[in-house]
């Protein structure tokens, strides 16, 4: 009775087979869920924007985002960011409430300074700090024009340096060389 109870070492393995598979198969099922929980509480975490006009994103391009991370409102992924869907239902609010753009921009701007523009106005300093990366190097090369061509007048016009001699001297060493040469 003992030998019918116990089984043959073909069939263990196959026991162990399938609760091996039932195990590997809980595992995979539970990794799935897992992942699948994550995504959704990622997804009830960060809800999608509410930006349905192309307006919207337009406006959302021109505006950093507040938390400091220097993205584009619209592109603003950081991680637990709180400013950047308020900043955007804001602009949605206000687009329904039918403001413009640059009473919508004006806000932001009183709201959160001129640190929030991704542009800044094109005024005062703003305008020097603009036009200055151009002009600094166009200036540059012509002061380095100018330098280059007084140097070539002031050596085309000098003579060649040394003692002056006199016409005497000149024509006594004339004198010497071609006795010199005759013997």
């Amino acid at each position: 009775m003992i030998d019918s109870d116990r089984q043959s070492p073909p069939e263990t393995e196959g026991c162990m087979i399938r609760l091996f598979g039932r195990l590997l198969g809980g595992l995979l099922g539970g990794a799935a869920l897992c992942v699948l929980l994550g995504a959704m509480s990622v997804a009830l975490t960060y809800p999608a924007h509410a930006q349905s006009t192309d307006r919207a994103k337009h406006l959302s391009q021109e505006l950093f985002c507040a938390c400091g991370c220097t993205e584009l409102l619209g592109a603003c992924n950081h991680v637990g960011c709180t400013y950047s869907h308020a900043m955007l239902q804001k602009i949605d609010e206000r687009i329904a409430r039918g403001d413009s753009d640059d009473v919508i921009l004006q806000s932001f701007v009183q709201e959160y300074g001129e640190k929030v523009l991704a542009e800044p106005p094109n005024k005062g300093f703003n305008r020097i700090a603009v036009i200055a990366p151009v002009l600094a190097p166009i200036v540059a090369l012509f002061i380095l024009w100018e330098v280059v061509r007084r140097w070539r007048q002031r050596a085309a016009l000098a003579g060649a340096g040394g003692p002056q001699v006199s016409p005497e001297l000149l024509a006594r060493a004339r004198n010497e060389s071609g006795k010199g040469s005759d013997e």
